[in-house]
């Protein structure tokens, strides 16, 4: 690594985030680990995300990087192109519309620089709407293969994971079937290829989500996480008996919304 790179590279898909997009920024830039660029990629927005990146960009034209889409080609693809940009022996994800701590990138990278055998590190995660925080979700702190079954083992935007990682698995699979569970897929991918993950169990990261939000999402994309689940059974040979679990999506896409919506949030309430 050339001494003059940074040590994080900070990856970012941005799309229709104008209203929200410089508090998430702040976040990068008042990070107290400070070694850091930040790689956004407007991802064919018609808002004016694409203005305000750039006037950031304009601001610290030695920390930040501006892309975009020629069209809209969703979060795989725009992220893999600020992957092919990045510098930083450590990649973090950072959404366009989500906030972080100030510690955050401190003590993700005190984890990978004091436990070598780690390679993602990831975070609990907070889920806050106007009305203020409402809920959390928090993982295993040393994600097994057979966690993979119950859902995906780390929150996908705190993440930090070493460059060696992604370009091993040769960053995110573009396909269909992996739309919502691109990170879901991606961990089963760096897994298999030996690289193993922490959770810390600080909620260093807050994503802005509507309380509705989920019970709105797509058969499809169900059906998507129904594909990486029985995925991970094949990939790390579980128990047969996995299956009948990995039919929890679709079961749940079946419920009557008012069920599916106190089950929801129970699970993440404070």
């Amino acid at each position: 690594m050339h001494e003059k790179d940074p040590v994080i590279s900070v990856i970012m898909g941005i799309y229709n985030c104008g209203d929200t997009l410089s508090e998430a920024i702040e976040c990068i830039v008042n990070q107290t680990f400070s070694d850091w660029e930040l790689i956004m990629c407007d991802d064919g927005s018609n808002d004016d995300t694409y203005e305000i990146a750039i006037s950031y960009k304009e601001k610290y034209p030695e920390k930040i990087i501006v892309l975009q889409n020629e069209k809209n080609r969703g979060l795989n693809y725009t992220l893999n192109k600020c992957l092919k940009q990045a510098k930083g022996k450590y990649i973090a994800r950072m959404d366009g519309d989500d906030r972080c701590d100030k510690e955050r990138f401190a003590i993700e990278i005190n984890v990978l620089e004091k436990e070598p055998e780690i390679s993602i590190v990831s975070t609990d995660m907070e889920f806050f709407d106007e009305s203020g925080v409402w809920g959390k979700i928090s993982h295993p702190e040393y994600p097994v293969p057979e966690n993979f079954v119950k859902e995906s083992p780390f929150c996908h935007a705190p993440c930090m994971v070493k460059r060696e990682a992604y370009m091993k698995v040769k960053g995110y699979s573009v396909s269909d079937k992996l739309l919502r569970v691109e990170d879901y897929h991606l961990w089963i991918k760096m897994y298999k290829c030996g690289y193993r993950g922490k959770n810390i169990h600080k909620c260093l990261y807050q994503m802005r989500d509507d309380r509705n939000a989920y019970s709105r999402r797509s058969f499809k994309n169900r059906l998507n996480e129904y594909y990486v689940k029985r995925l991970a059974i094949k990939t790390f040979r579980l128990k047969k008996w996995n299956y009948v679990f990995a039919l929890r999506p679709i079961i749940v896409g079946l419920l009557p919304n008012f069920i599916y919506d106190k089950l929801h949030k129970g699970r993440l309430a404070k």
